[in-house]
Order: structure tokens, then C-alpha cells, then sequence
């Protein structure tokens, strides 16, 4: 079994504050990084000068260098400061073994989804939020109990992205492997892998496996243990 976890945490107590103070109508998203020691983020919403302002008036980012950019949104590889921004914010989320799914921060709010083990290590990531200060909304959990002996609306190649993202260590942190890297274990490009994973994600998060193999239910912020 493991326990799929969507929560809403506030950027003022967790990363990337002061960013959204000065870009307000930015958002951020968490991309597969090209870069095996650094986070990329994509940023939509607003320019280049206000996203690389917002950035240099952030404490918690050391340097933010912009990679791509496109009609839409940008591209930056972030570091933060030691014990800040999202590198503290996954530290709690995932120090049980928990994989990432998702990320993305839009109106001064992270909405983060997150893979575990079971709803015990959930438990214990939501109590690390909760002494840190941090209120924590827990919008949704999926318990994922059988997801054998039934037809998944994944697609034959969503299907293979995931399964070599957790052979190659994609999901943990640090990565084992880029995106890029892996898109060339599987013979893609890393755009195409990039949207594999998007919509397999959006299967994952929306239950599509809840007809024979998921229960889940939408919570109040709290966790029944």
C-alpha cells in the first residue's frame, strides 16, 4: 500500500516569500531539474526583470540563474540558502522516504503532492510541518491499496517514465538521475518525458486507480491516526 498526500502550505512560512511579495501574479512549479544538486523552476505570469527581481530580493535564494525561455514562462536553476527555501520545506516533507510528485506556488500558496509509504509516514511529515510552525492543509489523501489485477488509465509509456524514474532514483533527494538523463535511458526527448509525466501525474493525483484499488478522501487539515 503507500498514501498519496495533496497539501496547501503558505509560502510565507515555508518558501520563496519574499519572491511572491515582489512578483505577486508569478507563479512557480517545480520542474525535473537539469541539474543533479540544484532545483529548476518554471515561472509563469510575469517578465523575465520581475521574476529575476523578485529572486534577487528573496534571502533565501542565493543565486537564480535563468536556463530557458519561452513565449510563456521561464526557466531558472535556483540555489538556496543552507536550511532554506524549498530545500528545508522537502527536508520535512520527505525524510521518511516520501517521493515528490508535484509542486507548484501560485497566490502565495505551495500545493504540493506527495507520494509515502503509508499514512504513518504521512503522519509524521504533517507533524514535522505542524512543529515547525507551518499550518498545513491536508486537501486530499489517497490510499493506493491494489493497483494489480485491474486496468489503469495510465498509458503504456506514462507507465514506463514512472517505472524507471523510481529504478533510476528520479523521485528521491537527491535525484539519482537528471530528467535529461533519463529521457535519454528511454530514448526521448526531455520535453516529451516532461509531458509523460505531467499527465501521468494528473492520473495519479485524480484517483484514477480509486475504482478498484484506491480509497480516499478529502480531510479538514487534520490527520486521523
Amino acid at each position: 500500500m503507500s498514501t498519496i498526500a495533496d497539501l496547501r502550505l503558505p509560502a510565507a512560512e515555508t518558501a520563496l516569500a519574499t519572491a511572491f511579495e515582489r512578483a505577486p501574479a508569478a507563479t512557480f512549479e517545480l520542474e525535473s531539474s537539469v541539474s543533479k544538486t540544484r532545483p529548476s523552476l518554471w515561472v509563469s505570469g510575469v517578465d523575465p526583470e520581475t521574476a529575476g527581481t523578485a529572486f534577487e530580493a528573496d534571502p533565501s535564494v542565493e543565486e537564480a540563474e535563468l536556463l530557458v525561455e519561452t513565449g510563456s514562462r521561464l526557466l531558472y536553476d535556483v540555489t538556496f540558502s543552507a536550511g532554506a527555501g524549498t530545500n528545508r520545506l522537502w527536508d520535512d516533507l520527505l525524510a521518511d522516504g516520501g517521493s515528490l510528485l508535484e509542486a507548484r506556488a501560485s497566490d502565495g500558496w505551495w500545493q504540493v503532492t506527495v507520494r509515502y509509504r503509508d499514512r504513518d509516514r504521512l503522519c509524521d511529515a504533517y507533524d514535522r510541518l505542524v512543529d515547525r510552525g507551518i499550518n498545513a492543509d491536508l486537501r486530499r489523501v489517497t490510499d493506493v491499496t491494489d493497483v494489480e489485477g485491474h486496468e489503469t488509465r495510465l498509458t503504456p509509456e506514462q507507465q514506463e517514465a514512472l517505472e524507471a524514474a523510481l529504478e533510476y532514483g528520479y523521485f528521491e533527494i537527491p535525484r539519482g538521475i537528471s530528467m535529461e538523463e533519463l529521457a535519454e535511458e528511454l530514448g526521448i526527448s526531455h520535453q516529451a518525458l516532461s509531458e509523460r509525466f505531467r499527465r501521468a501525474y494528473e492520473t495519479l493525483v485524480d484517483a484514477e486507480l480509486q475504482p478498484t484499488g484506491a480509497d480516499t478522501e478529502r480531510t479538514d487539515g487534520r490527520i486521523d491516526q
